[in-house]
């Protein structure tokens, strides 16, 4: 899953950035509220948190110009601002939800895989499709109640592709969604990535779950069992 950070504060960013990607996220960040707009609309981010008192460009037009332009990913609000009307403010302009400084760090993790979980229908940190499970919680996957090894690439593959199991995803997406700004993309790496997983979720070849749409992309298989 990709996010998409905008804080001027660089010692929080900083600590935000690597929390983030411990936890498996692809982070873009941005310390401005014009330069962090310009990103919100250049990709399809899967969610995004953004503070309130940025500079160039306060952060409730950011959200409310993301907005305009279509961009429709969840948005958490980061704020020092404590009075009620603030936080109002930050939801009426566009925001999911907000969290006031200072906070936890489990707790804004909790609450983007909670908005992640809501933005693709899942009521659950749990996935199931026929004999494969997915936890998001835990990012872990098992099939028939074996658990499978997967590499943090492999199953931010998988999970994209579970949590839209009924859409064909070209390498493209997957690669926007997979990898930061700045990060030399290789579409050819997806490929790789698909095969491993077919190997380990499907050793014998019976099941099929990844579907290739030639010249489309891949889709996982909602009727796979």
């Amino acid at each position: 899953m990709r996010l998409l950070i905008i804080e001027d504060e660089q010692s929080l960013l900083e600590h935000l950035q690597a929390g983030f990607k411990k936890e498996g996220f692809a982070v873009d960040t941005s310390t401005s509220g014009k330069e962090g707009l310009f990103l919100g609309k250049e990709a399809d981010y899967d969610a995004a948190i953004i503070d309130l008192g940025l500079p160039e460009l306060d952060g409730l037009d950011v959200i409310r110009e993301l907005r305009a332009a279509g961009q429709d990913y969840p948005i958490i609000v980061l704020t020092a601002r404590g009075h009620w009307r603030d936080k109002v403010d930050g939801l009426e302009s566009g925001a999911d939800d907000y969290l006031a400084k200072p906070f936890i760090f489990d707790e804004l993790l909790a609450r983007v895989k909670a908005l992640l979980r809501r933005s693709v229908g899942m009521a659950s940190s749990t996935l199931t499709i026929g004999l494969y499970e997915l936890d998001t919680s835990a990012k872990s996957v098992r099939v028939d109640g074996r658990s499978v090894e997967l590499t943090s690439y492999e199953y931010n593959t998988l999970e994209y592709l579970m949590t839209h199991k009924n859409k064909v995803v070209s390498k493209t997406e997957l690669t926007e969604h997979l990898y930061e700004q700045d990060y030399d993309r290789d579409s050819n790496v997806i490929e790789v990535f698909i095969r491993r997983l077919r190997k380990k979720l499907d050793p014998d070849g019976e099941r099929n779950p990844i579907l290739t749409q030639r010249g489309l992309g891949y889709r996982f298989n909602a009727d796979v069992n």
